[in-house]
Order: structure tokens, then sequence, then C-alpha cells
């Protein structure tokens, strides 16, 4: 059980940390780098690689190795293997575009943090907690001192470093972390958006792993609602957010609400097959 949320709130956090650096390049590069994007939101992540891949070689060729633009197309492509579970192939490229952004654009730029973010991310995923909390921690300091303390970005570091301590079951830390995540979501992106459902769940599986089952319930239920309205009924992450509350009902002893949001679950990724 507690694997499959992980992984969920996971994929949910590592979605944030695709894009880049506002550089001004060619069409191409530019219109490769949205190709990227969506085939990324789609799960279509081999021809992602390819979009991703031809993006770098552009940039490499018209703007020379040490650029933005190729720090930006690293850390794409990076993604795109983590979201795989390629980890020593992501590693590599996550390093090289946090060297390239640290040298070009010095080390309290804010797609440094995005750089460090996605590194953090990558040794989480491995466990490897001890690494990956300073280069949170250092991403979370540089948006806060670059942005304004209600930017997204500073959310996004939040939550991160908020859902790393949740795995390492370190609670109370992270229970204020994921608060304001969700306060400055809802602030600046509206209190239907899927970041918010995103927020809105990790909270709930904060306070599910400490056995706080009344105050979890309402958060996914929130979370769902608005995962069904701006996603649609047949979209995975209203799929995942049904089997987090079916879990919570077990957790809870209620076996036939449970069955109810897991066959509901079931429907919708047979559906996806």
């Amino acid at each position: 059980m507690r694997s499959r949320l992980d992984r969920f709130a996971a994929i949910c956090s590592c979605a944030l940390l695709l894009g880049g650096s506002a550089v001004a390049q060619s069409d191409e590069w530019n219109s490769l780098i949205q190709e990227t994007q969506t085939l990324y939101r789609q799960g279509k992540y081999d021809r992602a690689v390819v979009a991703a891949t031809k993006a770098r070689e552009i940039a490499e060729r018209e703007l020379g190795p040490e650029h933005p633009a190729v720090a930006t197309s690293l850390n794409n492509l990076a993604l795109l293997y983590d979201a795989q579970g390629q980890y020593s192939a992501a590693e590599p490229l996550y390093k090289r575009s946090l060297a390239i952004r640290e040298k070009s654009l010095g080390p309290e730029h804010p797609d440094v943090a995005s750089s460090l973010n996605g590194l953090a991310a990558l040794y989480q995923a491995q466990g490897q907690y001890t690494a990956a909390e300073p280069l949170y921690r250092r991403s979370l300091a540089i948006r806060e001192k670059a942005l304004d303390p209600d930017h997204l970005g500073v959310a996004t570091s939040l939550n991160n470093l908020a859902e790393l301590y949740r795995a390492q079951d370190r609670y109370v830390a992270a229970e204020p972390l994921h608060k304001r995540s969700l306060a400055i979501r809802e602030k600046v992106l509206g209190p239907e958006h899927p970041d918010v459902a995103t927020s809105l769940n990790n909270l709930a599986l904060l306070y599910q792993a400490q056995g706080r089952y009344v105050v979890a319930e309402p958060l996914y239920k929130r979370s769902l609602a608005i995962w069904e309205k701006a996603l649609g009924p047949e979209h995975p992450n209203v799929a995942a957010s049904l089997e987090s509350i079916s879990d919570l009902y077990t957790g809870m002893g209620k076996a036939e609400e449970a069955k109810q949001f897991a066959d509901r679950a079931a429907k919708i990724r047979a559906l996806k097959r």
C-alpha cells in the first residue's frame, strides 16, 4: 500500500519539474520543447525523448555546449529517463544541467533551483534521502530569496521537501511545508486547479500515514472532486485518487466503502489498457 501511494505522490511532484528557463531561442527549439512537454504529460515518453534529444542537439550546435538552453534540454531529457526509472541515464544529465546553469547563470538563479529539484527527486526515488535533502533545501532557499514568497516555484520546493520528510516518517516537519504549499497554490491558481488537488492529496497522505483518517478523508474527497472536474472522470489521476480513498477506508475498517472506490478505480484502469 505504501509504495503505491508514494509513487502517486512522487509522480505528481515530479511533473512540476519539467520546463526550463525563458530563454529566447529558435522557433524549432521552442517547438521541440513544447512538444517534449506535451508528450511528457501524455505519458508518451519514448517520443518525448526523441523530441528532447533533438532540442539538445539544436541548442548545442547553435549556441554551444555551455548555454542555458542546453541545460534546459538536458533537464527535460533527464526527467524523461527519471520518469521511466532509468536513473543511471538520468543522473549525469541532471548533473550536467546543474553545472551549466551554475556557471552561466550563477549559483542563486531560479533555474539552478530547478536542476537541484530534479536531482534531489532522482535520489529520493532511489531511497537516497541523505543525498536528496540538502539539494531540496538549497533549491527552496534559492527560490525563497529570488522569487516572490507566493511564487509557484516556492510551492513546488515546499511540496517536494515535505514529501521527502513524509517518506522518512518525519511528519511534524512535513505538515507545515505541505500546508504552506497548499496555501500558495490556492491563492495563485484558485481552489479548483489540479495542482491544488495534488497538495490536498499529499497532505491527506501525510495524515493517513499517522492514522488521522478523519482529517485525511475530506482532503482526499476534495482532491478527487477537483481532478474529476478538471481532468475528466476517466483520467489516471482520478483512478489513483480513488485507490487512495479505498486504502483509507480499508484502514478505517470500512470494507464496503473501500470496495466501492476500488471498483471505480479498476474500471478506469481497464479503460486505459
